[in-house]
């Protein structure tokens, strides 16, 4: 089982992390540090196991003496004996292999009821007695976002650049650590990173994304999908299921909602151009113009009247008005646009 996966259970019976809680040195120290900065949503849990752990050890609890284990075996003893007593002639078994089974079986109640007492124990010493809190280290997160009709450039700490799609999110830490620069995506960005000896981690979804020195451009869509195209260098993609893919220059992994993905190359005016302010659109269906423009610009659109579904559009606008790129769309296709205030009302008259 791997670290990200254990509860509270798993980290107090776990003798590396007990090591760290009653006996930290530079290793334990060093690796529990990074991978709690790695798993931030752990913090808690870890801090509550390494509390208990503590409190067991604290050198005022009183011991849980000889004669308290006698007395509690023989009191568990005695009550599994009446229950068996108890137990009717219709109940007795007359297979060999059941009579095994069930003569092993107090034992497994026994060693399962002092379990449960030497926990409620250790739980009413850690109340008790208050141990001071293991220091578990804070990482300062910075967080970026940007609403429909804006997009940013982000300057990271290790010098990288990030540019920030309309409807995404990044969070970074003020502080890389000496392993690893690591980022959480949600929606689209261009990342142009500097080049250095740690490896550079973007986190989009349950998807990781490994680089040195690159470019390159993830979009992270609503649907589920996600789009990684490589521009310069390469860059290792792994999958929540495990799957594992290595891009070069001018390759773009696409991956479904499920897990399902494919390799293939890509347009870089359509993919990257956005961050340069071209507005792209290739034989483009009407939602995807529709969500398009709403994204790019800020706006919401309506559609009045029928619309074929065959319906595409091209064109490319660099940094242009909204009504502009209306214009061409509508003279086009015979279409109407009414513009008021952030509301477009586009209709189809035939």
């Amino acid at each position: 089982m791997k670290y990200r996966d254990y509860d509270i259970a798993n980290f107090i019976t776990d003798e590396f992390f007990i090591q760290w809680v009653k006996n930290p040195d530079e290793n334990n120290q060093h690796f529990w540090e990074k991978w709690i900065s790695e798993h931030p949503e752990k913090r808690t849990l870890v801090s509550e196991a390494a509390n208990l752990i503590r409190s067991v050890k604290y050198a005022n609890s009183p011991e849980f003496t000889d004669k308290m284990y006698i007395e509690t075996f023989e009191q568990i003893l005695r009550a599994d004996h009446s229950r068996q007593v108890r137990q009717t002639n219709a109940q007795i078994m007359t297979s060999a292999k059941k009579k095994d089974f069930y003569s092993v079986f107090p034992i497994r109640g026994i060693a399962a009821s002092l379990l449960v007492l030497f926990c409620i124990w250790g739980q009413h010493e850690a109340v008790k007695f208050s141990p001071e809190p293991v220091e578990i280290p804070e990482i300062p997160m910075v967080t970026r976002s940007n609403p429909a009709g804006q997009k940013s450039i982000i300057d990271l700490p290790d010098g990288t650049k990030i540019h920030l799609n309309s409807e995404s999110e990044i969070k970074f830490p003020k502080d890389f650590s000496d392993d690893i620069r690591m980022v959480s995506l949600k929606g689209e960005a261009f990342f142009e990173v500097e080049k250095e000896h740690r490896p550079f981690l973007v986190q989009s979804g349950n998807t990781k994304i490994y680089v040195l020195g690159t470019s390159f451009n993830v979009n992270q869509r609503g649907n589920g999908s996600l789009y990684v195209a490589l521009m310069t260098g390469k860059v290792s993609v792994n999958t929540e299921n495990g799957n594992q893919m290595t891009l070069d220059p001018n390759e773009m992994l696409e991956m479904k909602k499920g897990g399902v993905f494919r390799k293939t190359g890509f347009d870089p005016m359509g993919i990257t151009g956005w961050k340069d302010n071209y507005l792209v659109f290739k034989s483009a269906k009407l939602p995807y113009v529709k969500k398009k423009l709403e994204t790019w610009y800020g706006v919401k659109i309506i559609f009045e009247g029928d619309f074929d579904d065959n319906w595409t559009y091209s064109g490319i606008y660099k940094d242009e008005m909204l009504e502009n790129v209306l214009r061409g769309i509508c003279m086009t296709s015979g279409m109407i646009y009414k513009i008021k205030n952030k509301q477009i009302t586009i209709t189809n008259p035939k």
